[in-house]
């Protein structure tokens, strides 16, 4: 018995490559579309790199203070904030304590809490004053204050404070710490000065411009008799100034930069 070879059924072959080709297209259509993510990721990452970028060139920088860049120390800050609640200057506030002595002289005159040789728990509390004369501009004992000695002609010191905000005396008295000794030099020192405190000050300010805080009469190592006149300047700065008492010239000038 032969058997014949089965007779493929019409359209079998053309149904395979259909087939076929549909598998390869949809491959192809698939490869494409992860192209095409990909290239969309890659330029969305960009855009952001971008943005980024671009907002880093265009935020602002941080602005300087007002010093230029530099903060202030700590001296600085103390000499800044008790200047800005002072409102009596050394003129007036020396003119009103020699009132308070008759036929006297100024011998010294310091604003309170300026560089003061104390203690850092005093400097704390001149810091305090300032705040609260700030709070109260009429001005109290407990504010900000001009420490002035006006003496007699016979060398006696007397001891007046002065209110750096109302001008007003806060108290007046004779130097209970001086003795025989102090007063004949303290009246030695008035009988060879021929400078003023006031023009010693001058001196200093036409010297360099600023805010007079101490003028104080005082001899030097060498015996000599000397004006000391500190002025802040307007970068809180203290220069401080040695000025013949004779002759009223400028001897020694050193800029205290802490």
């Amino acid at each position: 018995m032969r058997f014949e070879p089965r007779p493929m059924k019409p359209g079998t072959t053309r149904v395979r490559r259909i087939r076929l080709v549909g598998t390869v297209c949809a491959i192809a259509a698939s490869a494409a579309l992860v192209t095409g993510c990909g290239d969309s990721d890659s330029e969305t990452s960009a855009s952001s790199a971008s943005g980024a970028a671009q907002s880093a060139k265009d935020a602002p920088t941080p602005s300087e203070s007002p010093s230029g860049g530099a903060s202030l120390t700590q001296d600085q800050q103390e000499r800044k904030a008790l200047l800005t609640t002072t409102k009596v200057t050394y003129d007036k506030a020396a003119a009103t304590a020699v009132k308070k002595v008759d036929g006297g002289m100024l011998t010294d005159l310091d604003l309170d809490g300026v560089d003061d040789d104390d203690d850092s728990d005093d400097a704390s509390a001149s810091a305090s004053a300032s705040a609260s004369a700030s709070a109260s501009p009429s001005g109290s004992s407990a504010g900000p204050r001009w420490n002035a000695d006006v003496a007699e002609k016979n060398g006696t010191v007397h001891k007046v404070s002065i209110d750096a905000v109302s001008g007003e005396v806060i108290s007046s008295a004779p130097d209970k710490d001086q003795d025989a000794d102090d007063k004949r030099e303290t009246a030695d020192w008035l009988s060879r000065s021929k400078q003023t405190a006031e023009q010693a000050a001058k001196t200093a300010t036409d010297k360099k411009k600023g805010t007079v805080t101490s003028v104080s009469l005082d001899d030097n190592d060498s015996g000599g008799l000397v004006w000391n006149v500190d002025v802040v300047t307007d970068d809180w700065n203290k220069t401080d100034f040695d000025i013949d008492a004779v002759k009223g010239k400028v001897t020694r000038e050193h800029v205290d930069r802490d």
